[in-house]
């Protein structure tokens, strides 16, 4: 696995054929309408400065022939049907699904790593396709299943992440971008290809490749996946499905041996600083998944439909009947060649203090399966739209096997180890309304009955009232969400050749409280969160598992603003956060995101241009540590990092069908900051790189 130098070259060669016929990409086009998209699902990520009533995107698809046979569904009222393109996902709990904006926008087009893309970006190990974990500690995940890999949760694609699509004529987007110097060039690759088979019937195939060669020794990655998803939604019958594979190879260094490297001195090769774990150690992280999905219903209306009601169930009395079913599978393999010590006086402090297995080479191998089968009914009285829209019921059986090696010398303290089962039975339920378009309200739950999981609840509910002036909307968002729940298997049991526990931690509990106000004419969000947990589990300062037996509280203020003045640009995203034990939830005070452009149309409704900065910067505060052989962020309070600006310079254009970015990342290294360039200790980031993308969107 990994790059070769046949792939790489190949790479070259194609993004070089694109640019050579570059000149031809608004030959043979019909001149495109111009078409005002405002966000679909009542989303406030809108960071491009552009206020909805400016939102005015360069549609160049062709008009389209009218179909011989017209969309019919009960999803899609008339508007969403009369597109030429649409895209949505959908929830394993109900078939029901949520409409997205299509990816086709210059908006935030120079933010190309995955854990950069959300709120006020991530702490990472500075290499594309390794560990990274948010600033945001309402935005950090928390995996109940196959938490080995939640360090790698921003490459991982799951069935609620899969976008479906509904097209009158073939799309396909590719995207690509490359910079550095051969030896250590990063790499990002996606490519969708989608296509109806009939109005109501559509598949698609989807493929990333995030990796990069490093700029460090030992910091090769490669982060992949794959998906083959379809979709029907007909007049009464809808059916989701597919299948993941996800798959990861990552080179593990363990940071480098002393960060005065780094903040003390300037060196011209950063092959040349040293590395805790080089490349006699040989250690890497490799993990495989793979998921087979679906969700499926059926709508029985409850009295016979007018010729008025159109092709939609939405505004009739409905009975629902669906079921859902998802098997996911991941095992983790982590590997290296260190030796255990021998007591030599000039023996290097070894990077692992135990060998449990072997003194000799470690390869640990972890595994999970997980099969989730649902049943549910959903009720929609009258209106979908009215007071008492939907009422949901359902039921689900949920079985997971693991297995992990546990040594016959060892099973008396940490358990017989080998393959284990846990199955666990669960009701659930929702209610949602609205009234008219000023109130929206929604309540859901979720108990365990029965099983490994017995005893655990999510109860949560949720409240949105909106206001208009001149049909311009100001949004209160209020929500709370209570819940009981089981820590993960894997922070219970645990052997490997360098670390095990075996826990019986109680259950965590949970109080989630958030608010936000939203007024998007305006570029505007406020928001709040605040969390109260009880029991919390976390990875303490020795890298094992531990349980927090006080009450930790964490509080955070986020506040969005986006100006525009002609063509200049000015969006804010600022977030700040307090935690009333930093050893357990460590966050900084502050962290703040700022992106400032000048955008302007080279040739009106042809090739529109952004030239800006942006800037990511935190404060100083405890940050996390990382630990490869678990592949855990855990805490500790013998360094801080913070208080460096990183900066990037871009240029990106719209011509036609194609997106182009020229960008120059953090190209204030080593010339302000004090150097001190670190988001995870003894993980440095990135030097200054120049980077070169496209994004080519076919509609034919």
């Amino acid at each position: 696995m990994g790059y070769i130098p046949a792939r790489t070259y190949l790479w070259r060669s194609l993004a070089a054929a694109v640019l050579a016929i570059l000149p031809l990409a608004g030959m043979g086009q019909n001149n495109g309408s111009t078409i005002i998209r405002y966000p679909v699902d009542n989303s406030s990520d809108n960071s491009s400065g552009l206020l909805p009533s400016q939102m005015i995107e360069r549609d160049t698809i062709d008009k389209a022939r009218r179909p011989k046979k017209p969309l019919e569904s009960f999803y899609f009222d008339d508007s969403t049907r009369a597109r030429r393109i649409f895209s949505w996902k959908v929830s394993m709990d109900n078939n029901n699904i949520a409409l997205q904006d299509m990816d086709t926008s210059i908006a935030n087009f120079q933010r190309d790593y995955p854990f950069m893309q959300q709120g006020v970006g991530s702490a990472s190990l500075g290499n594309l396709g390794g560990a990274s974990i948010p600033l945001d500690y309402f935005q950090r995940p928390r995996f109940r299943n196959f938490s080995f890999v939640q360090a790698w949760a921003s490459y991982l694609m799951t069935p609620e992440r899969i976008l479906f699509y509904n097209a009158r004529m073939p799309y396909t987007n590719i995207s690509y971008q490359m910079s550095g110097q051969r030896a250590k060039e990063e790499q990002l690759f996606h490519a969708v290809i989608s296509q109806n088979i009939s109005p109501s019937s559509s598949f698609n195939l989807d493929y990333n490749s995030d990796g990069m060669k490093g700029q460090y020794e030992r910091q090769k990655a490669l982060d992949r996946y794959f998906s083959a998803n379809f979709a029907h939604t007909g007049k009464r019958y809808a059916i989701h499905g597919g299948y993941i594979y996800n798959v990861g190879d990552i080179q593990e260094n363990g940071g480098i041996e002393d960060m005065r490297d780094i903040t003390d001195t300037v060196m011209d090769m950063t092959d040349n600083i040293p590395v805790r774990l080089d490349a006699s150690a040989d250690a890497r992280n490799l993990y495989k998944g793979n998921t087979f999905y679906w969700t499926q219903s059926y709508g029985i209306p409850l009295r016979r439909q007018r010729v008025s009601d159109d092709l939609t169930l939405s505004k009739i009395p409905t009975v629902f009947i669906g079921q859902s079913f998802q098997y996911t599978s991941f095992k983790k393999i982590y590997s290296d060649a260190l030796t255990a010590p021998t007591g030599a006086e000039d023996e290097k402090e070894p990077f692992y203090e135990h060998f449990y297995i072997s003194p000799e080479g470690t390869r640990d191998s972890i595994r999970q399966s997980m099969m989730d089968v649902k049943f549910f009914m959903q009720l929609q009285p009258y209106n979908r739209n009215g007071a008492l829209g939907l009422v949901t019921a359902g039921i689900g059986d949920e079985h997971n096997s693991y297995y992990y090696y546990v040594p016959d010398n060892y099973q008396g303290l940490y358990g017989k180890g080998g393959k284990q089962s846990k199955n666990s039975i669960y009701a659930y339920g929702k209610l949602e309304g609205a009234v008219s378009r000023y109130l929206q309200w929604s309540a859901d739950a979720k108990l365990y009955m029965i099983g490994y999981r017995s005893g655990d609840f999510d109860l949560g509910g949720r409240l949105s009232l909106s206001a208009y002036i001149k049909d311009k909307p100001l949004t209160l968002d209020a929500s709370v969400r209570f819940t009981l729940r089981e820590p993960d298997f894997w922070q219970q049991n645990y052997f490997s050749n360098h670390y095990a526990w075996s826990n019986n931690f109680s259950k965590e509990k949970t109080t989630l409280i958030q608010a936000a106000f939203r007024v998007p004419d305006a570029g505007l969000e406020l928001g709040g969160s605040y969390e109260l947990t009880q029991d919390k589990v976390y990875y303490g300062p020795d890298v094992v598992p531990q349980q927090y037996g006080d009450m930790l509280s964490v509080m955070g203020l986020y506040l969005r603003k986006d100006f525009r003045l002609g063509g200049f640009h000015l969006n804010h995203r600022v977030l700040m956060q307090w935690s009333s034990d930093q050893t357990v939830a460590p966050v900084p005070l502050l962290s703040a995101d700022l992106s400032y452009f000048f955008g302007f149309n080279v040739v009106k409704n042809v090739l529109y241009m952004q030239i800006g900065l942006d800037g990511r910067y935190n404060t100083e505060y405890y940050a996390y540590a990382y630990d490869p052989a678990i592949g855990q962020f855990y805490t500790q309070d013998r360094v801080k990092l913070g208080n460096y600006p990183s900066m990037d310079a871009f240029v990106s254009a719209k011509w036609k069908r194609l997106r182009l970015l020229l960008k120059l990342q953090h190209w204030n290294c080593n010339l302000f900051g004090g150097n001190r360039y670190f988001e995870v200790v003894d993980y440095p980031q990135n030097r200054m790189m120049f980077k070169i993308g496209l994004s080519w969107a076919f509609y034919d």
